[in-house]
């Protein structure tokens, strides 16, 4: 088979076999598919041998670049060991390892902030890391001679993942609304959106009604809640919406008050994400519950991690009589070959000096966003470090929103594909989330593309193209 052939026939399986997540596939079998066959870097080789600049670090988890010569060594010793061993029953040397170090750097992130994070429940992904939280809190309350304490508060435009109870939590009726009639049901708080605030009032005079709201709602329902869920600073897959300063900090005074648990989902924006190791760290606010994921390991294998407090792990012992076991597990729980990489990730932060590196990229992002703010049919520009939104809308004046099926976002992905950059839009949201270790060069030229791509997409709009 010539290497043409053996092209079209990953494409033609491709098509045959594959349903694709997020995807409409009635669409995807009339493309060409990318097939990406390697990656260094911060780039992606596909099978034609062209290379493409990893606009969106494989869906937000590679942290520092593909194929890192010390991941790849680490994940290699390990195999040399053992590939899976099951933490149900037994322990395993790189488990034990990088929940000691992933204390260490939570314990340096929240120095003298209360409560402390003290124990490490593995999982595999995002998702699974929430069900673990949700789980864990509501068993806490019963532990703890409160068992009416049963209900959630989820933030609007919060996504926790596609599990039914991450669902249920969530608020993106465009992923979740479907699926409404398996939740359980939670409260819902208006979200500090404020480019298009849910309350209708603006962010200069409005006193953070938002937070006011969720009080209100806590002042009802705080007998019955046992946590609130939230993404801390940047609601991701919401449309990468970045809150306003202090409300963060509210709520974490909120939760105090009310004798409520406080979730932080930061599977998006941990791992150097927002500037700094966890968004958390900005406000000065440490979690009762933390689930990460993603660029835990780079990218290179699938884990999660769910920290709690010694008061949440302490609730849960007692006799094996009294039934209080955490009844939870996985497969490939503390995987090895996912923790090594892990480990080897967690130590590039150090030699790489990734934070303290990604100050002068963030200046450069945030410098080429007000040069797009200027662009007749970008609404908003927003980002909490490399974490990026660009909001295109039909009219400026009155914000009014691209129709969905005008496919605005993925116009503009595919014209930066032209140009060799693969990105990933939300709706009408241009999405830019590069690896950490992305050169100021190369980020210059994905901003700039991005940039060509917008106006290139939006002249066709106005020339009648579409």
């Amino acid at each position: 088979m010539s290497h043409a052939e053996h092209r079209q026939h990953l494409a033609d399986a491709d098509k045959n076999y594959i349903w694709h997540p997020f995807t409409q596939m009635q669409d995807w079998v009339k493309e060409d598919p990318v097939v990406i066959t390697e990656g260094r870097d911060c780039f992606l080789k596909a099978s034609d041998g062209r290379w493409y600049l990893d606009g969106v670090s494989s869906l937000w988890v590679n942290i520092h670049g593909h194929r890192r010569t010390e991941i790849d060594d680490a994940v290699k010793a390990q195999l040399d060991k053992i590939a899976h061993t099951t933490l149900l029953g037994l322990a395993n040397e790189p488990s034990i390892i990088l929940a000691e170090k992933l204390i260490a750097q939570t314990d340096t992130s929240f120095t003298g902030l209360k409560p402390r994070l003290s124990k490490v429940f593995y999982s595999d992904n995002g998702s699974t890391a929430v069900e673990v939280a949700l789980k864990m809190a509501f068993q806490y309350w019963i532990h703890k001679g409160q068992p009416k304490k049963q209900r959630f508060i989820g933030i609007r435009n919060g996504y926790h993942g596609d599990t039914v109870g991450a669902m249920s939590v969530g608020s993106v009726d465009i992923f979740h609304a479907t699926f409404g009639p398996l939740f359980f049901a939670a409260l819902k708080s208006p979200s500090p959106f404020c480019y298009r605030c849910e309350l209708n009032l603006e962010t200069a005079t409005c006193g953070m009604q938002c937070l006011s709201s969720l009080e209100s709602i806590l002042h009802e329902h705080a007998y019955e809640v046992a946590a609130i869920i939230l993404e801390p600073l940047v609601q991701a897959a919401g449309g990468m919406i970045v809150w306003p300063d202090g409300y963060l900090r509210g709520v974490r005074d909120l939760c105090n008050k009310y004798n409520v648990l406080l979730i932080a989902d930061e599977v998006a924006t941990g791992f150097g994400r927002t500037g700094t190791m966890f968004a958390c760290e900005h406000e000065q606010i440490a979690p009762d519950i933390m689930c990460l994921s993603k660029g835990i390991t780079n990218g290179y294998m699938p884990l999660a991690v769910t920290l709690a407090t010694d008061d949440i792990y302490q609730a849960f012992l007692g006799e094996f009589k009294d039934l209080k076991t955490f009844f939870h597990g996985h497969s490939y729980t503390g995987n090895p070959l996912a923790c090594a990489a892990a480990l080897a990730s967690m130590e590039l932060f150090s030699t790489d000096r990734t934070l303290a590196s990604m100050q002068e990229k963030i200046r450069l992002v945030e410098h080429c966003l007000a040069e797009l703010a200027t662009l007749d049919h970008v609404g908003n520009v927003r980002n909490k470090g490399l974490m990026i939104g660009i909001e295109l809308v039909r009219s400026k004046a009155t914000k009014e929103p691209f129709a969905w099926d005008e496919k605005i976002g993925w116009r503009v992905a595919y014209a930066a594909r032209r140009e060799s950059v693969i990105i990933r839009p939300l709706g009408n949201v241009v999405v830019v989330m590069p690896p950490l270790a992305i050169s100021l060069a190369n980020l210059a030229h994905l901003m700039n593309v991005i940039k060509k791509s917008i106006i290139a997409v939006t002249l066709e709009l106005k020339e009648g193209v579409w």
